[in-house]
């Protein structure tokens, strides 16, 4: 049987082969001057022309020049997010109370003039500033919340009451704070306590932000840094072993203080890995209306972004430093990123699981490229991702943390 099935994904990728060499740009009909009439397929043509400048190339790049070449990646990422150079004052506390085993004590940041951001830490019985503790700040997904990941009732803003105890996935601040760590739990713009009355806007937000020169990314990762800098700061976290956990949407505020950061101890990426860029260009099939989607919401676009860099060389960048990636992807960008790690001298440190259904090699499709023209069932069947499992991997993580940690000397 298993045979049967290594033919089969042969065959399949023959099949894209041959479809990916007679695709057109945007799907459009190929003229005898390769020109393309729909200006979708335009549009496309030019992003194909314009890979990014700063891929990380394992024949390329060097010992002797991964710093540098690291460094061109701090440059251009600072450039992209426009932080802005300072918050406008000190993060305040508002209320602590007392849970089983731990204390949850919710604070509130200002980022920006005029703005309010409100975060969770969760502190675990017996540290303190004589027993300081190693941290994690928690970045969640897309609709999550702070208080989701701290195993809080939904809109309990004022902490009253118990906690949730039907929560069983995505606790991650609490499944933390019961390993020992202290958690940090921050909620991404325009949601939970930051959204427009209790509606998601970050539509509208992402619209204001582009309209202003900026991004979505670039406001969420402002306001996870001034947190961060925060966390450097408290008597009861040890500085030198702050972790950065993101789970879906939040990987990318994590790639981001990950590049402009190098005091981080280690990172948690909890979401499948894939080269935007080629997501875009690929996922293109027209629906039944003949519209062709793209991938990626408002939030995630920054202009420029791709001219620059994609994921897995943003990930690359954070070597020597401690990386798990909890939810696969394609074995072709693991690859590069294993080379990143081996360049910088800790190969050891990055460490990739796949989702159960593609942990057998044999179930995954080997590919060097995506082919065009598909859909996003298409995209994730290829790029190896299981939908309906993506959800928190704390025991995948919490193991692959504690020996990096003990393996420190923490």
């Amino acid at each position: 049987m298993k045979t049967y099935k290594v033919l089969a994904l042969a065959i399949i990728c023959l099949f894209l082969s041959i479809f990916e060499a007679s695709a057109s740009v945007g799907g459009d009909s190929l003229r005898a001057d390769n020109r393309a009439l729909r200006t979708r397929g335009a549009v496309e043509g030019l992003m194909r022309r314009n890979a990014p400048r700063l891929t990380f190339r394992p024949n390329e790049i060097t010992p002797d020049s991964f710093s540098a070449w690291k460094a061109e990646m701090k440059d251009a990422m600072t450039r992209l997010m426009r932080h802005p150079d300072s918050q406008s004052e000190e993060p305040k506390m508002i209320k602590r109370v007392k849970r089983c085993g731990y204390t949850l004590e919710k604070w509130e940041s200002y980022p920006l003039d005029s703005t309010v951001v409100p975060f969770l830490v969760l502190i675990p019985d017996g540290v303190d500033a004589n027993n300081p503790a190693p941290a994690a700040l928690c970045i969640p997904g897309f609709g999550q919340t702070k208080e989701l990941l701290a195993g809080e009732r939904n809109d309990n803003f004022n902490l009253e009451g118990e906690p949730d105890t039907t929560l069983i996935k995505n606790t991650m601040a609490l499944d933390y704070v019961k390993a020992g760590i202290v958690a940090v739990a921050v909620d991404n713009p325009s949601f939970g306590e930051l959204s427009d009355d209790g509606k998601a806007d970050y539509i509208e937000t992402s619209r204001f932000l582009l309209e202003c020169d900026w991004s979505y990314l670039g406001l969420t990762s402002w306001q996870d840094r001034v947190i961060l800098d925060w966390m450097k700061t408290q008597p009861e976290i040890n500085p030198e072993r702050i972790i950065v956990s993101g789970f879906s949407l939040g990987t990318e505020p994590l790639m981001v203080l990950g590049l402009l950061d190098d005091s981080i101890y280690a990172f948690v990426y909890n979401d499948f890995l894939c080269r935007t860029r080629e997501r875009a260009l690929t996922m293109d099939k027209p629906d039944q209306n003949g519209a062709r989607p793209f991938p990626n919401s408002i939030e995630h676009l920054i202009p420029g972004f791709l001219l620059e860099f994609d994921f897995p060389d943003i990930v690359s960048t954070l070597a020597p430093r401690p990386v798990i990636c909890t939810e696969g992807g394609m074995d072709r960008d693991f690859g590069i990123i294993e080379a990143a790690f081996s360049t910088a001298g800790a190969p050891e440190n990055f460490e990739w699981h796949h989702y159960p259904m593609f942990a057998d090699p044999s179930k995954r499709i080997q590919l060097e490229a995506m082919p065009s023209g598909i859909d996003r069932a298409t995209f994730f069947r290829l790029a190896n991702v299981d939908p309906p499992s993506h959800y928190f991997k704390s025991h995948l993580i919490l193991p692959w943390l504690k020996k990096h940690l003990d393996k420190d000397g923490e």
